[in-house]
C-alpha cells in the first residue's frame, strides 16, 4: 500500500532541532514516501547531524531568507539533489525576544520590528517566488501560523507578523491559484521546541491549553501537527487555498 505522499517532492524549512515542528514534518512525510530536502540556517552542522535521524537522511541546504544570493541560487541548489517540487513547507520565523517579546508592546524600536516582519512574513513569498521555477501544477505551499486573529499575552510583535503573514498567505493563494498551485497555513496550538523556548511568556500561552480544548492538547508531541501539514500537501485537498487550517485541539472554537 503506498503512502499518502508517495512520489512527492519536498522542500521542508525550519528545521532547528529534532524537537521542531519541520523536522516531524519532514519524518511524517518520509514516513508517507515523500522526497524530502531540508533547508537550515547558521547551526549547519547540527541541522545536518538531525537530519541523519529522519528515517531516511535528507540533504540539507543553507538558506538564510534575508540573503539574496541564498535566494537567487535556491532553485538551482535544490536541483542538484531533486527535480521539480510538489510542495513547500515555510516554517520561519524570528523577532527579537529582547524588544518584540514579552516586554510593552509600544517600546519596540522599528529596527527591530521590520526584521521581525521581513523574516516571519514577507519571507514566505520570497521563498515561493525563489523556487517557484521548481513548482508545478498541483503544488502546495504552506506557511506554519500561530492564530493572529487575537492578540495573544506576551506575543506582542511576532503576533503582528503572524497576521501580516496570513495576509500574504491569502495574496499567494489569488497569485498561485491560476497556475493549480494551493497556499495554505497551518495554525498549530502551542509545541515546545527550541523556537517557543525562546518566547518570553511562552508558559503563559501554554498553561491551560490542554484543558480549554475540546479534544485535549499535548504540548510534547508535533505529530498531529505534522500529519496535518502532509495532509495539505496531499492531493486530497485540491479544491483548499488561501485557508487556515487549526490544529489546536479546538482551542478556536470556544472562546475560551
Amino acid at each position: 500500500m503506498s503512502g499518502l505522499l508517495e512520489g512527492k517532492r519536498l522542500l521542508i524549512t525550519g528545521v532547528i532541532t529534532d524537537a521542531s515542528i519541520a523536522f516531524h514534518a519532514a519524518r511524517v512525510a518520509q514516513e508517507q514516501g515523500a522526497q524530502v530536502v531540508l533547508t537550515g540556517f547558521g547551526r549547519m552542522r547540527l541541522v545536518e547531524r538531525i537530519a541523519q535521524r529522519l528515517p531516511r537522511p535528507a540533504p540539507v541546504i543553507e538558506l538564510d531568507v534575508q540573503n539574496n544570493e541564498h535566494l537567487d541560487t535556491l532553485s538551482d541548489r535544490i536541483s542538484e539533489h531533486i527535480d521539480g517540487l510538489d510542495g513547500v513547507l515555510h516554517s520561519i520565523g524570528y523577532a527579537n525576544p529582547e524588544t518584540c517579546l514579552g516586554k510593552p508592546f509600544l517600546d519596540a524600536p522599528w529596527s527591530d520590528v521590520g526584521p521581525a516582519l521581513e523574516i516571519s512574513a514577507y519571507s514566505y513569498a520570497a521563498l515561493v517566488k525563489a523556487v517557484g521555477p521548481l513548482l508545478g501544477e498541483g503544488a502546495s505551499v504552506i506557511g506554519m501560523d500561530f492564530d493572529a486573529r487575537v492578540a495573544w499575552p506576551a506575543y506582542n510583535w511576532m503576533g503582528v507578523s503572524k497576521a501580516a503573514l496570513e495576509s500574504v498567505n491569502r495574496y499567494l493563494a489569488r497569485e498561485l491559484g491560476p497556475k493549480r498551485i494551493r497556499a495554505n497555513l497551518v495554525s498549530a496550538g502551542p509545541i515546545k521546541t527550541m523556537a517557543a523556548k525562546s518566547i518570553p511568556g511562552f508558559e503563559e500561552l501554554e498553561n491551560g491549553w490542554g484543558d480549554r480544548a475540546p479534544l485535549g492538547w499535548d504540548t510534547q508531541d508535533p505529530t498531529p501537527v505534522a500529519k496535518t501539514i502532509c495532509a495539505v500537501f496531499s492531493d486530497w485537498l485540491p479544491a483548499t487555498t488561501g485557508s487556515m487550517i487549526m490544529v489546536d485541539g479546538g482551542v478556536h472554537a470556544t472562546g475560551q
